[in-house]
């Protein structure tokens, strides 16, 4: 009897919108429901990935050699990790995944969707995540935010017209997939949002054993 495949969720949103706060709390949550999951992020998840997103977080480069760095450690990623991982019936939880290129260098460094698409047709063309949660929050929440908590990197350190056009790109990408996208507002609580996320994931989990009850009939 062959294996069910996994689900993959990932979670989105301008640097400071708070999405990072959630994924290990998503993570156990899964666990305790009797799902093995795997947790990982972008660029990294691997040692290949880890060394790109060093680089590319530091390190001032030409937009498309960024770009091509982004999915260089993404294609890694997938194919010893995600690709596996679902394959196997895991759960896959990831901060960040193709959205953020879109967004990021698509929208806020202008590079345009055409070639990042172009990409994800080629590194992954049948993969997409079953679930992505935006978080989203106002720009100057956001700022303010990574302005208490870290050192910023190279992408947080970009002027508000960055964050702009990558927020609205965020959002359009929402419209355009509206059963994969759920937003949350990151301005709620954590017990708020986390309330929230509870309810979604407990309903992709109904949805699941639907699926397979109609898969085994």
């Amino acid at each position: 009897m062959s294996t069910a495949r996994g689900h993959f969720l990932t979670f989105e949103g301008v640097d400071g919108a708070g999405k990072s706060t959630h994924v290990d709390w998503v993570v156990q949550w899964l666990t305790s429901h009797g799902k093995t999951v795997v947790s990982t992020r972008e660029p990294g998840g691997t040692p290949v990935g880890e060394a790109i997103r060093a680089l590319v977080l530091n390190t001032p480069m030409h937009l498309e050699t960024e770009t091509l760095l982004m999915f260089a450690a993404r294609a890694e990623h997938i194919n010893t990790v995600i690709e596996p991982a679902l394959a196997a019936g895991k759960w896959v939880v990831c901060d960040r995944f193709t959205d953020a290129t879109q967004a990021y260098q698509g929208a806020g460094r202008q590079l345009g969707q055409e070639r990042v698409m172009t990409l994800a047709n080629w590194v992954h063309p049948n993969l997409k995540p079953n679930r992505t949660w935006l978080f989203d929050v106002p720009l100057d929440v956001a700022k303010e935010r990574l302005q208490r908590t870290r050192i910023q990197d190279r992408f947080e350190q970009e002027e508000f017209a960055f964050f702009e056009r990558t927020q609205n790109a965020y959002r359009e990408l929402v419209k355009q997939n509206p059963e994969r996208f759920k937003t949350i507002d990151g301005t709620q609580t954590i017990e708020s949002i986390r309330e929230v996320l509870s309810i979604d994931l407990f309903q992709l989990i109904q949805c699941d054993v639907a699926e397979h009850d109609e898969a085994s009939r």
